[in-house]
């Protein structure tokens, strides 16, 4: 087997890909016989038996073809920063991105996997088995959109000034909540959606402008959602319009953070800032 060292980003995106797609399978093994039995967690989040299957056969995997690089999942072991923080590169993962929806049947939920080097992601891999779709992407060569169709290069939207905002939502989202992070000023369309990994997907395929997530993440929520977005022309950054860490922190929550489309949008006028807290 070759050292990790000397793996190109071709050859790990390709292992992100197929690990993404095999525990897909596993995942809508649970999901289309409706047998998994449903947990809470201490941080009163949802985590399911395929939430926990989904990250066995993810963490196999890749222990098995790049031994040399760590994980970070948000299933497994808490590590401290202390433990990681010299790591050069390393897998992020969220088995099931979107549980409450794996729950609720509708389909929204993704395999997400990002690998992270020097402290951002370089490669993203998101991948929906309930809608057959496959996003993907690495640092300096583009985001890619894989279905029956075929693969095709994608793109933000591009913007004139003269229409209405497109804003990706959460169905469970209070709306006056998320109001209070736009300037009224403009005119917006919403577009429910479910996990954040595929609302961070349809601004990368230009079918939305932005998404606006408050309330607590993890770093493995955006993490393959940064390399594809910024690949398509887009960006993730806290609610001041500043970058995400990766690593940097004991802790591995994110901020509030708000994933962004199309530059020639004005951000920094369309966005009221709100102080964010690092420390979540």
């Amino acid at each position: 087997m070759l050292k990790d060292s000397s793996l190109d980003h071709a050859t790990l995106l390709d292992i992100a890909i197929k690990a993404a797609h095999k525990a897909g399978v596993e995942v809508m093994r649970f999901y289309e016989n409706d047998d998994f039995s449903e947990y809470t967690k201490d941080d009163n989040s949802p985590v399911t038996d395929a939430d926990l299957a989904a990250n066995a056969v993810l963490e196999h995997m890749l222990a098995e073809l790049t031994p040399d690089i760590p994980i970070i999942s948000e299933e497994s072991e808490y590590l401290t920063l202390k433990k990681r923080q010299d790591w050069r590169r390393y897998w992020l993962l969220d088995p099931i991105d979107g549980t409450g929806e794996f729950i609720q049947k509708s389909g929204d939920f993704a395999v997400n996997i990002a690998l992270v080097e020097n402290g951002w992601p370089a490669i993203g891999v998101i991948h929906a088995p309930a809608h057959e779709v496959t996003y993907y992407a690495s640092k300096g060569h583009g985001a890619f959109k894989q279905n029956k169709k075929g693969v095709k290069q994608i793109r933000v939207a591009e913007y004139d000034g003269s229409r209405a905002i497109n804003v990706g939502v959460s169905r469970r989202q209070k709306l006056a909540i998320m109001g209070q992070y736009l300037n009224s000023n403009y005119a917006y369309e919403h577009k429910p959606l479910g996990s954040c990994s595929l609302k961070s997907c349809q601004i990368a395929e230009g079918t939305t402008d932005c998404y606006l997530r408050i309330g607590p993440t993890g770093e493995w929520d955006t993490g393959a959602s940064q390399c594809i977005l910024e690949e398509a022309g887009g960006t993730i950054m806290d609610s001041e319009l500043n970058p995400l860490s990766y690593n940097k922190r004991e802790s591995l929550m994110n901020p509030d953070f708000i994933a962004l489309g199309n530059a020639s949008i004005n951000w920094q006028n369309l966005i009221i800032k709100h102080k964010c807290d690092r420390d979540y």
